[in-house]
């Protein structure tokens, strides 16, 4: 495993992560607590020292520090998320951050989230949408000071917007923030137009998610592909969606002249190939996932080549929405 500086904040992370949402047992269907663990267990093993979960993801973050806590001896940091206090994801504009981030909801939420982890403080506290338009309003700025330094919290970051990587351009470099998490993936490339290079000029640490498009770049979605009910992935590929995925990542594939079940480590890579990542966190709910995305932390980045032919693959849609 190799490792990445997170920002300016003096942590270094694995550039694999782990992404927690999948195990949490809520929106995903088919994990088990069980095989979460020996997942989790075996991602340490295997050098991943960085866990992203949220107040938000059902079980995940009882089972991520139930697993943190049995592993007393290693060095793993872990990131949360607290949920707007209106509950609206993505964050609209002309919202006031009372609505959405007051300190007492802030503080609340994170009491909860020690609770039910087991944990004494948390590496990186995000919010789980942002809105620039709360730039010097409210009292979100001052509790988060306030957390850091009763030693609740590391740092402080934000879960950027689905597929809206300007709304925290004015976060990013007014320095009150030490992370940010992005949709950034060989379909959506619009992070790398600003927000990257300012994350790079300020010292803001990138966590990027959602690196395989929900499954989209694992080449195993195609036309008539459905999910058990009540896996919210029937709506995200829903219609003729997988359809037009199964097109797109041909199109990859034929450009790139791999094979067909190559296309989830090219769009790995792809994403470690900017120098801006500090870390990508991928879901993995089994031992398999674990032991073949970080297989893939080895040094050996895209080549120009292969960037250029990934930069005409731009696909801008909101499968969310």
């Amino acid at each position: 495993m190799r490792y990445r500086e997170l920002g300016r904040s003096g942590l270094s992370v694995s550039e694999i992560g782990y992404g927690a949402w999948g195990i949490g047992e809520s929106s995903w269907v088919g994990a088990t607590e069980d095989e979460s663990v020996r997942a989790l267990h075996r991602a340490i093993d295997l050098g991943v020292n960085f866990i992203d979960t949220a107040r938000g993801y059902g079980e995940s973050e009882r089972i991520v520090g139930r697993v943190v806590r049995e592993r007393a001896g290693d060095e793993v940091r872990v990131a949360t998320k607290v949920p707007p206090m209106n509950r609206m994801w993505p964050a609209p504009g002309g919202l006031d951050p009372a609505e959405t981030f007051p300190g007492e909801h802030i503080r609340t939420s994170l009491e909860t989230s020690l609770r039910t982890s087991g944990l004494d403080h948390f590496d990186v506290l995000q919010f789980h949408v942002w809105n620039d338009d709360w730039l010097g309003r409210g009292d979100w700025l001052e509790t988060i000071a306030e957390l850091k330094h009763e030693g609740k919290i590391r740092l402080f970051g934000v879960s950027i917007n689905d597929h809206q990587p300007e709304t925290a351009l004015e976060l990013v470099r007014s320095g009150a923030v030490d992370t940010v998490q992005v949709i950034y993936n060989i379909f959506d490339q619009a992070p790398a137009d600003e927000l990257l290079p300012a994350c790079e000029e300020h010292g803001v640490g990138v966590i990027v998610r959602v690196a395989l498009d929900e499954g989209g770049l694992t080449g195993r979605i195609t036309a008539g592909t459905t999910f058990p009910e009540g896996d919210w992935r029937n709506r995200y590929f829903r219609d003729d969606r997988p359809a037009q995925v199964e097109q797109r990542v041909a199109a990859i594939v034929a450009d790139l002249g791999i094979a067909a079940d190559e296309i989830a480590e090219h769009a790995l890579r792809f994403v470690l190939s900017s120098p801006a990542v500090s870390t990508v966190i991928p879901g993995m709910r089994t031992v398999r996932n674990v032991e073949r995305n970080t297989a893939l932390s080895d040094g050996r980045p895209l080549t120009a080549d292969q960037l250029a032919v990934l930069a005409k693959h731009r696909w801008q849609r909101n499968f969310y929405s």
